[in-house]
């Protein structure tokens, strides 16, 4: 019995296929003066830094996406996705498929409500003390737990929208999964990708982190402390 699947109409290209095809697309882009920004995974793992791997930890998290992530995270280890481009919630790729033209692919990631950003800066509290841990990550746990747990700095399927040239049906299809695992290797090279789709901007973020804690040390500046020692105490110290 033929099975619609199976019938050449939709049939799913093979890892060379996707391979020559991507190279192909890429090459005829440059000869036409068209500049790509393609993602290129180097070993087994798709992202390496902290902020890469948690988002690609935070996307596995989507249950209803479940049954495409795996091609995607195929289709994007082939380097299939040829081009993607990062700004202000919003993504624009290209996915090379099993027709000669790549697809385009446009997701939209809702910025970070201002509420939701004001309880999370008060909550890092002492924590973060430089953009340059933040970027690397290089914070405490539980500061990592406020960020990616729900209602955190990571966004909910429901927070992303997009859509795909191809005439898959499914809510989710492998071009979009492959970019979605694309940003995740992105983010290796410039975590600050995050905050500019997360709608925040990262020096403001800083500062205002910075800001409370002045603000909380300075409410403080006025209570007497039991550790300090009064004039008296200190000239029979030193012997004055």
């Amino acid at each position: 019995m033929s099975r619609y699947w199976e019938d050449g109409f939709y049939s799913q290209p093979t890892t060379s296929e996707l391979k020559r095809k991507s190279e192909a697309s890429r090459a005829s882009a440059e000869k036409k003066g068209k500049r790509l920004e393609p993602v290129v995974i180097q070993g087994r793992n798709i992202a390496k830094s902290w902020w890469g791997r948690a988002w690609c930890n935070n996307l596995e998290r989507y249950a209803d996406y479940e049954s495409r992530l795996g091609r995607g995270k195929r289709y994007v280890k082939t380097g299939a996705v040829i081009d993607l481009n990062i700004s202000k919630g919003r993504i624009q790729a290209k996915v090379q498929g099993s027709r000669k033209t790549p697809y385009k692919v446009e997701i939209r990631i809702s910025p970070l409500s201002e509420e939701r950003c004001q309880e999370i800066l008060q909550n890092c509290g002492k924590r973060v003390e430089t953009l340059e841990k933040l970027l690397a990550g290089d914070f405490p746990e539980e500061l990592k737990e406020l960020f990616t747990q729900r209602d955190g700095l990571f966004p909910s399927s429901r927070e992303i929208s997009f859509s795909c040239s191809c005439p898959d049906w499914a809510l989710m299809c492998k071009h979009v999964a492959a970019v979605l695992y694309g940003i995740g290797a992105r983010l290796d090279e410039n975590p600050s990708l995050f905050f500019e789709l997360r709608g925040i901007e990262m020096g403001r973020f800083i500062d205002v982190v910075i800001a409370n804690r002045v603000e909380q040390m300075l409410k403080n500046a006025d209570r007497t402390s039991g550790r300090t020692i009064d004039e008296g105490d200190i000239r029979g110290l030193f012997g004055i």
